[in-house]
């Protein structure tokens, strides 16, 4: 959930519940590019509109991206925005939660590695590379091994989750996720924070596609994106499955 200071233009229900990332570990002047691990192969990559296309403002990065392994859990966030947005102006609204999450926060670049607005068109967030493993800020305790994608909205009680954008989370989920991981199965992490719902270093057992307030306190993703949580798990694994088998099916043409 987006924090509780607002850019200037724009337009945001009141929060009353934050999110926290991680505390950082120092400042480290941003290099002009970064190396990480390459991403697992699997299915292909959906469409993501890049930071440049956005216009994220790379002079706020502080960090270099930092990366850790492929995708254990997925994280579901909303941004607290106003549902009733022009698609056409997400990609300022997204600008306005990095310059919040920086100047406000004091963190090192938007938290979220995706967002995703009504529409469905999904946004690369935190920098690093969409398909490496980029290790995130946007759920305290949990940023290894994980992602986090924000819906860009408010989704608490009364309102209602837009078919495109639940199937934008789920296409970047399906295609975030380690090969072999059941997105309707749970996840063993250990808590690397002692401000999360579990102490540092303790197990959490969390369902592979979680919501933020299952390891935080807080009500994001909002009661009606937390309650369509078991159908989103559906949707990644069918994604999952009909791609497996367009590869076997591919892997058993004769070639020519």
């Amino acid at each position: 959930m987006w924090s509780r200071r607002l850019a200037p233009g724009v337009l945001l229900l009141p929060l009353a519940f934050l999110v926290f990332r991680d505390a950082p570990a120092g400042i480290v002047p941003p290099a002009p590019a970064a190396v990480g691990p390459a991403a697992p192969r699997g299915l292909p990559q959906p469409v993501i509109v890049s930071r440049a296309s956005w216009h994220a403002d790379e002079g706020l990065v502080k960090e270099v991206p930092r990366y850790t392994g492929a995708a254990k859990a997925v994280f579901v966030h909303h941004t607290g925005h106003s549902n009733g947005y022009d698609c056409a102006d997400a990609p300022e609204l997204i600008r306005g939660v990095q310059a919040d999450h920086v100047r406000s926060e004091g963190w090192d670049d938007i938290g979220y590695n995706f967002v995703v607005d009504r529409c469905g068109t999904i946004y690369e967030g935190r920098a690093g590379g969409v398909a490496r493993p980029v290790r995130g800020a946007h759920t305290k305790g949990f940023n290894a091994d994980t992602v986090g994608i924000a819906a860009l909205g408010s989704f608490g009680a009364g309102t209602t989750v837009p078919k495109a954008l639940a199937d934008g989370i789920a296409k970047v989920a399906a295609w975030k996720l380690r090969p072999g991981t059941d997105p309707r199965g749970t996840v063993e992490l250990v808590s690397t924070n002692d401000e999360s719902l579990y102490d540092k270093g303790e197990t959490a057992r969390l369902h592979v596609i979680s919501g933020h307030r299952d390891s935080y306190g807080t009500r994001c993703p909002g009661e009606v994106l937390y309650a369509l949580l078991p159908v989103l798990r559906d949707k990644v694994a069918a994604l999952r499955a009909k791609t497996g088998r367009q590869i076997a099916t591919a892997r058993l043409r004769p070639t020519l």
